[in-house]
């Protein structure tokens, strides 16, 4: 469940959330299942978060920092994330479709059971991680980084 007071503060500010995850380390952000559609994220501190099940559908997350995000079940349909930084994300389940994620850095992420049709993942780093499952059809996989990922 998500906290109200962090979807509050991240939807209004993005600067003030950076600021306040820089002051606050150790606190956990729990925006699992929240309504962040839309929302102008570009360049926040999402690491670690827990964003399960979050609508994230055509959310501006352009240079987002979400390393170690917990993003299973999410919809991040027409989403923007390229130059993202995604590494050992949890992305089990997610939708995809249609997002941008040229650029991003997604190595060791876990993309199983992803729907990334349609995805512009060119120049992106998928070392490592592991696509069992995913759905990768129609992707733009121009010069994709896929060594020692699992398939």
């Amino acid at each position: 469940m998500a906290d109200p007071a962090q979807v509050k503060h991240l939807k209004a500010d993005v600067e003030g959330w950076n600021a306040w995850r820089k002051a606050n380390p150790g606190e956990d952000v729990y925006l699992s299942g929240a309504n962040l559609s839309g929302t102008y994220l570009s360049v926040a501190n999402l690491s670690v978060a827990n964003l399960s099940g979050a609508d994230l559908r055509g959310a501006d997350l352009y240079d987002a920092d979400l390393r170690g995000a917990d993003l299973r079940g999410a919809d991040l349909r027409g989403a923007d994330l390229h130059d993202a930084d995604l590494s050992i994300a949890d992305l089990r389940g997610a939708d995809l479709r249609g997002a941008d994620l040229h650029d991003a850095n997604l190595s060791g992420a876990d993309l199983r059971g992803a729907d990334l049709s349609g995805t512009d993942l060119h120049d992106a780093n998928l070392r490592y991680s592991d696509l069992r499952g995913a759905n990768l059809s129609d992707a733009d996989l121009h010069d994709v980084d896929l060594s020692d990922a699992i398939r």
